[in-house]
């Protein structure tokens, strides 16, 4: 199977992404080639929404994507799985019967599923983490500081999302909204090509 992760920014995003991705398939027992889209560079969360610039990307990749996904974060947005939804269904209209495409919210941000792959200190409550509405300044740069990894590749992405990636099984646990979520609706659609909305995915955890 081959999957396109669009991004909003694949500069730093492509770390988190292409690693915990991976392990999803892998966790699903479906071989993938993951790729992060870098051409075009979405640039933030309009362009990443933008229904033209989707179909674009659809329209430019479909003949050697089998599977689509769309990750933004969701950034205290309680209005983007409704937004998202709508653009799921237009974008999946177009698409036809034999590909899919998925429109995730990180909750509430990328790099959240990068913490919760990580030891962290104890006086960090994970409630807190996922509540936070910016959670890469809060938490995730005093992670990258504290591993002296300020000069490594996307900013400590790519060294800390590898091994978040490595510890999937603890991401999935800690990520019930989005990581989960998303799980479960692409282990649907490998069994019987259905497709289940993000709210009857959630219905079902």
């Amino acid at each position: 199977m081959n999957v396109l992760v669009i991004p909003e920014d694949f500069r730093k995003d492509q770390f988190i992404l292409q690693p915990i991705i991976e392990a999803m398939f892998s966790r699903l027992g479906q071989p993938a080639i993951v790729e992060v889209l870098k051409d075009p560079l979405v640039g933030g969360i309009d362009q990443a929404t933008n229904r033209e610039v989707l179909l674009e990307i659809l329209r430019d990749n479909k003949w050697k994507v089998d599977f689509f996904l769309l990750c933004v974060d969701r950034g205290g947005e309680s209005s983007r799985r409704v937004a998202l939804d709508g653009l799921e269904a237009h974008l999946n209209a177009a698409l036809g019967a034999t590909k899919f495409m998925v429109a995730e919210h990180a909750w509430q941000e990328l790099e959240v599923w990068v913490l919760a792959g990580h030891d962290l200190p104890k006086e960090w409550v994970w409630a807190d983490i996922r509540r936070a509405r910016e959670p890469k300044e809060r938490y995730f740069d005093k992670l990258v500081a504290s591993r002296g990894l300020q000069d490594d590749a996307g900013g400590g992405r790519k060294t800390l999302g590898s091994e978040a990636a490595r510890r999937y099984r603890r991401v999935h646990s800690r990520c019930r909204e989005d990581i989960q979520v998303l799980e479960k609706r692409i282990s649907r659609w490998i069994q019987d090509r259905t497709v289940m909305t993000w709210e009857e995915a959630f219905k079902t955890l």
